[in-house]
């Protein structure tokens, strides 16, 4: 075991020591210690229950013959850091809980890990820690939270970025508002769309890294506590037949998953998060690769924010093993792959049915032959950008018009709440990168204002930041380069024509090269807006979005 080096031999009896002041037996230090990594805290509505679910996994590790041991995670909650200063610390957060994660187990000497997680950047950022660590490991999510009810119709966290909009555009009331805003939450749990948390915990449960029933079941059903002592228990299944990350993780899984967020329509951040894990994991992941599986992956799915279906619809319609069953009647995924429930991909999948045809739609009725997300390419983009293709109104699939731009984030906001954006128009947010934010913030408030104010279907919203996953409307995000780092959207001005092609993948500005080069050779970049802490630093160190925004 590797925990031996910290537990065996005459050398280690002040270890030993040290581990009977934690209460520990001479019994349990000759069992495998187990580290449950719980990234639980009272700020995030995610993260609120995971403590429970983390004793749930305890159970289950002693059951089976290991010594749980818990430690902590930081963990961001997006919502409440949009459109401020908290924003840019969200992306950034990913690498701290990587190599927290690291930290705590190589210094712990630990045999295996069970990562008790949720939301946007902690899955990711924990998934990177398990392809690093290569130990022994399995995850558990949080789990989805329900849809509030409001008005007759149910509604979640991004109908209230939305509302706002509409409140501006005297569309709605400010005390439906109030009302809303006591409904749209109901409890614990990951917001309820396919938004980046759901979308990262489904792709985890596609990867092979998590049991079934990983991505979809609620967060207060009983069985997301019964789904967490099988966790703690199967922990032990993989330490002793020595499976790990390195196994699991390959070229073929990485695929697997790509063709799954495509059939779902997951969120445009599974871009950066899953060429960064592959990164950890030595697999190289591109933009090229991301859109070859999209283009031959029907999309099956249209879950909030795309259509009017929750999280909760996907458990009932058979979840993830629904959706990838599917996905292999037409020879979209390898079956022969090794997972941490100790069967490969087929056999896991082996004689599961679509129970709800409204929620996944059959791969011979797709909702579309391509996938959810779409990388665009052109002289604005030449590293690329995406889009969240599910989620575009079919009179923006193509759209040229001409641009308002604006070098942050607040600068647009205020100018569509404003009421000074125009039909036709696309607004161009930049300075917003891994680098120039720092940070990379997702643009829910603009895009959700938008939509809000009834313009998602006349105004195209183009960013070197990113998007929520419950952003909606002609959203691309990603542009790479970025603008602080010279790429031709440092130098679009306000009126010059902007042409989008989603079906042809296209992103072009209405100029010369030589144009854009004149333009570029008289720009100069714009001092950074952080240079000292822990952003300082990141935005010194971080890679472009195209190659995932990892710190190279």
């Amino acid at each position: 075991m590797r925990s031996d080096a910290a537990k065996k031999g005459l050398e280690k009896a002040p270890h030993r020591s040290l581990f009977k002041a934690l209460g520990f037996t001479d019994e349990e230090l000759e069992r495998p210690l187990i580290g449950i990594v719980n990234s639980e805290n009272e700020i995030v509505p995610g993260h609120l229950h995971l403590g429970e679910l983390a004793e749930a996994v305890k159970a289950g590790v002693r059951m089976a013959g290991g010594v749980p041991v818990s430690f902590g995670s930081i963990a961001v909650c997006d919502g409440i850091a949009m459109n401020h200063e908290g924003m840019k610390y969200s992306l950034a957060s990913r690498e701290i809980i990587a190599d927290s994660v690291e930290i705590m187990a190589r210094a712990h000497a630990l045999d295996g890990l069970v990562f008790v997680t949720a939301c946007d950047k902690v899955v990711p950022g924990m998934l990177m820690a398990a392809a690093r660590l290569d130990l022994p490991c399995i995850f558990v999510s949080g789990g989805p939270m329900l849809a509030g009810k409001f008005g007759g119709r149910r509604v979640s966290l991004v109908n209230m970025f939305e509302a706002v909009g509409a409140v501006k555009a005297g569309r709605m009331s400010e005390d439906d508002l109030a009302g809303m805003e006591n409904c749209a939450c109901p409890g614990c749990g990951s917001c309820a769309g396919m938004f980046t948390a759901n979308s990262m915990n489904c792709l985890t449960e596609a990867l092979g890294m998590a049991l079934p029933g990983n991505g979809t079941i609620p967060a207060v059903s009983a069985a997301r506590r019964r789904l967490a002592k099988k966790a703690g228990m199967q922990v032990m299944e993989l330490v002793k037949a020595g499976l790990r990350p390195s196994q699991v993780l390959t070229t073929d899984a990485f695929a697997n998953a790509l063709a799954v967020d495509m059939a779902l329509g997951c969120s445009t951040n599974t871009v950066l998060h899953l060429p960064a894990v592959a990164y950890e994991a030595g697999v190289k992941i591109d933009l090229a690769l991301i859109d070859e599986i999209s283009a031959r992956t029907p999309n099956l799915c249209r879950l909030s924010p795309a259509g009017p279906y929750y999280l909760e619809d996907l458990d009932e319609a058979g979840g993830i093993p629904a959706v990838m069953a599917e996905l292999a009647k037409k020879g979209l995924l390898k079956l022969d792959l090794p997972t941490v429930t100790g069967r490969t991909v087929g056999e896991n999948i082996a004689g599961k049915e679509i129970l709800r045809w409204d929620v996944i739609r059959s791969a011979d009725d797709p909702y579309s032959p391509s996938g959810g997300l779409a990388i665009l390419k052109g002289n604005l983009a030449p590293d690329g950008a995406v889009v969240k293709a599910s989620a575009v109104a079919p009179e923006m699939m193509v759209h040229r018009g001409p641009a308002r731009v604006f070098d942050s984030e607040e600068e647009a906001v205020k100018a569509i709440l404003g009421g000074e954006i125009t039909k036709g128009s696309v607004v161009v947010i930049r300075y917003e990168g891994p680098k120039g934010g720092p940070g990379m913030r997702e643009m829910l408030t603009p895009t959700a204002s938008l939509a809000g104010m009834g313009l998602d279907k006349d105004v195209a919203l183009l960013t070197d930041g990113r998007f929520s996953g419950a952003s909606r409307g002609a959203s691309i995000g990603h542009i790479s380069p970025e603008a602080q780092e010279g790429g031709p959207v440092a130098v679009l001005q306000d009126g010059d024509i902007i042409e989008i092609d989603i079906p042809n993948r296209k992103l072009n500005v209405a100029l010369s090269s030589e144009e854009i080069e004149r333009r570029l050779a008289a720009w100069r970049p714009p001092e950074p807006k952080i240079k000292k802490g822990y952003l300082g630093r990141y935005a010194r160190t971080v890679s472009s979005a195209s190659e995932g925004a990892v710190i190279r």
